[in-house]
């Protein structure tokens, strides 16, 4: 069974920094790559970062980049968003989701974690 869980969302204040933490069972990182997206209130979905497990290489939104990095912990199938100079508009639900080979979500998402980033 494919299973995805999230965690390390939370509370921050603007400039601060979070991790969060999702780990991954039933498939092979290999034959995929797997994304963090995220959702505010009112807003539609939009992708954040994926990492591409056969090589490693990740690819970043605009309004991220410089500030998450996307990495991968094969021993214990967890692959993390380490999030850094926290702004109020990163206020969202973020999920990871497995994908294809062009990072496009496939049917397996984790249960969403909350972040939240005060001014």
């Amino acid at each position: 069974e494919v299973q995805l869980v999230e965690s390390g969302g939370g509370l921050v204040q603007a400039g601060g920094s979070l991790r969060l933490s999702c780990e991954v069972s039933g498939f092979t990182f290999d034959d995929y790559t797997l994304g963090w997206f995220r959702q505010a209130p009112g807003k539609e979905r939009e992708g954040v970062s994926c990492i591409y497990f056969s090589d490693g290489s990740s690819v970043y939104a605009d309004s991220v980049k410089g500030r998450f990095t996307i990495s991968v912990d094969n021993a214990k199938n967890t692959v993390y968003l380490q999030m850094n100079s926290l702004l109020p508009s990163d206020t969202a639900v973020y999920y990871c989701a497995r994908g294809n080979s062009d990072c496009n979500p496939d049917d397996y998402w984790g249960q969403g974690t909350q972040v939240t980033v005060s001014s």
